[in-house]
């Protein structure tokens, strides 16, 4: 996945900051040989791509804004060869997820009836004779609008559909058990695509396919991960302020200082190697951080946590 490193800063939108990594020129470049296409000019051809990168850049706020307001942490989206990521961290709940990765094909999906309207109003005032580049760049950024719509909502992760579908299994499966299934059925996507690259001679098919091996793998180790967390014994007195688990028994935590793994709730946040005295501890479950007093008294208010199933909460 794409990362700041080596990426430019371009605006910063409601404290989400966007980038541009420097792969996006050398496909500008690319792009730009195929010709004007059926344009009078090679400047309406800039602008059909300038399209894109603005409706991938609406797509990906989308998914930030989504996820923010859900409460979960987005302050970063990357725009890259491959269309664009956005970095969000929702609350470890389905609903959450599930709104976090629908709002960025629902911004295509609002879309389509806009530009539509735009086309129609540009036929009508007789454009198509007229203006034929603008009535054209109308109707192929229409065009790319419902393309991006409809390989985004393809159920094979980790696309949209894919992370989708994840979701909506979070509900009866749990959180582990529906990213192992999603990743399972990616990876029957990903054969598909090789499939397609070879049957029409696409090295931008092939490129997508390994993006998707790649993120289907890193996917099945973390569902792998998940479901031996799930099958540890949970601790009494202690839950997550933010998700609602309580941690974990087990040496599952590591001081930065000497390298020792250690039980953190056995020893009041102390490294038993070094004895260093850390001020917050990570939840093992949704990665947030929180101080040891803000976890005993979340589990005041949540006696029964120890009875938690990890990511079954909704």
């Amino acid at each position: 996945m794409p990362s700041r490193q080596g990426a430019f800063r371009l605006l910063t939108f409601n404290g989400i900051t966007l980038y541009l990594h420097w792969s996006w020129f050398l496909w500008a470049v690319f792009e730009s040989r195929g010709g004007i296409g059926g344009y009078s000019a090679n400047f309406w051809n800039v602008a059909e791509f300038l399209a894109l990168f603005l409706i991938v850049t609406m797509h990906e706020f989308g998914h930030a804004l989504a996820c923010r307001q859900v409460g979960g942490r987005a302050n970063q989206i990357v725009l890259w060869p491959l269309g664009g990521v956005a970095y969000v961290d929702p609350p470890p709940r389905p609903g959450a997820t599930l709104w976090s990765i629908a709002a960025g094909p629902l911004v295509n999906v609002a879309l389509l009836p806009v530009i539509y309207a735009m086309g129609k109003t540009s036929r009508a005032l007789g454009w198509a004779t007229t203006m034929p580049d603008v009535h054209e760049l109308l109707r192929a950024v229409w065009t790319i609008d419902w393309w991006l719509l409809v390989f985004n909502i393809l159920p094979i992760y980790p696309l949209d559909g894919g992370q989708i579908l994840r979701s909506l299994l979070w509900f009866a499966l749990g959180r582990a058990r529906s990213l192992l299934v999603a990743t399972i059925l990616g990876f029957v996507g990903v054969v598909g695509f090789i499939g397609l690259a070879v049957w029409v001679h696409s090295g931008w098919f092939a490129i997508l396919a390994v993006f998707m091996l790649m993120n289907c793998w890193g996917g099945l180790q973390h569902a792998r991960a998940l479901l031996r967390m799930s099958k540890l014994p949970r601790r009494n007195g202690f839950v997550c302020p933010e998700c609602g688990s309580a941690p974990p028994v087990g040496e599952l935590w590591k001081c930065g200082q000497c390298g020792r793994s250690f039980d953190t709730f056995e020893t009041r946040a102390a490294c038993p190697g070094c004895g260093t005295q850390y001020p917050a501890t990570t939840c093992q479950d949704c990665g947030r951080t929180h101080a040891m007093g803000e976890w005993a008294e979340a589990a005041v208010c949540a006696p029964d946590a120890s009875t938690f199933q990890m990511g079954r909460s909704v």
